[in-house]
């Protein structure tokens, strides 16, 4: 069983197999990584990336191994996976690596990205905002990410903010100097174990902004708008929230997947 098949899967909710009859469906995936597998990151860049203000966190000494694996069909060339090393379905605390292969089957992209922050938006004009669906919000040309929204106590924000009480994002997307461009739609198909018997469907709106940090690199502020449609199949757990994930670009030689 395929991609195709776990996805029809999900969406239809069909009856689920024996775990010693079920196929794996996480196979062919770039860097060779399956669920289960165990990774190891260099973490000069993370830490590098702490220093200079970055708002990552850094993998716990137990997010080792992957826990499910997720394809984005977004409408652009290539193909986006993420390799979850912490869903964050209990405490909304993600961790994933994020692989952009392009459309020659070569990974030219791999990023290190955790959850920020989750907010639910309650009203038909949050919606439209977060959506882009107004012809403004996701898309805009930057986002200024106030210190008023953060009240994590891990993060040093004296080192982050400084004297600022904001941290201004550029839009890494379309042309830089347009006031707005539409978000990135698609779906993620998530698999939570290697039959792909558990697991999520959801449509995303999806924009990617960027700061420079002091020491010279980039940390990226992913903002995606996530409609679920089905968990495990059960089409009954809809729900919309706007995930805030910070992401850090790692070289891929800094990643081992066994």
């Amino acid at each position: 069983m395929g991609w195709t098949d776990a996805y029809n899967y999900l969406r239809n909710g069909a009856a689920k197999l024996a775990s010693n009859d079920a196929p794996r469906t996480d196979g062919d995936l770039p860097l060779g990584a399956r669920i289960g597998s165990v990774v190891g990151i260099q973490q000069s860049p993370l830490l590098r990336a702490v220093a200079d203000g970055s708002l990552i966190a850094l993998p716990d000494a137990n997010e080792t191994r992957i826990v499910a694996v997720s394809q984005l069909r977004l409408k652009q060339a290539g193909g986006l996976y993420r390799y979850y090393l912490d869903t964050g379905d209990r405490d909304q605390q993600e961790k994933f690596l994020q692989i952009y292969q392009n459309a020659s089957g070569e990974v030219s992209e791999i990023m290190y990205c955790t959850q920020l922050a989750r907010v639910i938006p309650e009203t038909a004009e949050e919606q439209d905002a977060y959506t882009g669906q107004s012809g403004s919000g996701l898309g805009d040309r930057s986002y200024t990410l106030s210190r008023q929204q953060l009240d994590d106590p891990a993060l040093d924000l004296e080192l982050v903010f400084g004297a600022s009480q904001g941290l201004d994002y550029w839009r890494d997307a379309g042309d830089q100097q347009a006031p707005f461009v539409s978000p990135f739609t698609g779906t993620e198909t998530r698999l939570d174990d290697a039959s792909g018997q558990t697991g999520l469907r959801q449509e995303m709106y999806f924009m990617p902004y960027v700061r420079q940090l002091r020491g010279g690199g980039n940390e990226y502020l992913l903002i995606t708008t996530e409609i679920v449609h089905s968990v495990n199949g059960d089409r009954s757990k809809r729900g919309i929230h706007v995930d805030f994930v910070i992401g850090i670009p790692v070289e891929q030689q800094r990643i081992v997947i066994q």
